[in-house]
């Protein structure tokens, strides 16, 4: 049995692995990685969701899409739907990227003046998603809905919904989408 020294790496190798670790502490992570799993979906908040807007209309209140949202997704920003995208700089990540369990924030509109936002419950494709959310058809929950990215430039800026089954309406600007991991 032989047994030989191993050689001890040159500096120059020991330096070069110093400074790459160092300088790797200084770079600045994207806000979103794209193949980072948020969790999904929380199939008891989900439940919890669908129900507490059951019981508000069977108790003859409204059901609205920011309390819905908030409920199915876990993101605590209160507001009218346009002033979430605003108010989740610094506190959630954003992105133009769709990943289940994010919220999608439409912007205002004329027809929409308040905004709108709706869960992503599934990604179907890079053009395609379902989501869940309320009161798009009045005072009802909409769950699986389709959404369909029509922007120019395939970012998710201009989105059409399937508020028919085969029948895309018109469409809306999207600002992105807010991401349930806070800071």
């Amino acid at each position: 049995m032989s047994v030989t020294r191993a050689t001890p790496p040159s500096r120059g190798l020991m330096a070069l692995g110093a400074i790459l670790l160092l300088t790797s502490a200084c770079a600045k992570a994207p806000a979103v990685i794209e193949s980072y799993d948020f969790g999904g979906l929380d199939p008891q908040r989900h439940f919890m969701a669908v129900q507490t807007a059951q019981d508000m209309r069977a108790k003859g209140q409204r059901v609205w899409c920011v309390p819905f949202a908030r409920n199915v997704s876990g993101i605590q920003i209160r507001g009218n739907a346009e002033k979430w995208w605003g108010k989740a700089k610094g506190l959630y990540p954003r992105g133009k990227d769709p990943v289940v369990g994010a919220v999608m924030a439409f912007s205002a509109t004329n027809s929409m003046p308040m905004g709108h936002i709706a869960v992503v419950s599934e990604v179907v494709s890079p053009r395609e998603i379902r989501v869940d959310h309320a009161n798009w058809k009045r005072n009802q929950v909409s769950l699986k809905m389709a959404v369909i990215d029509v922007s120019k430039a395939n970012d998710w800026s201009a989105v059409r919904v399937e508020s028919q089954p085969g029948s895309f309406g018109k469409t809306y600007p999207i600002n992105g989408f807010i991401y349930p991991t806070g800071a």
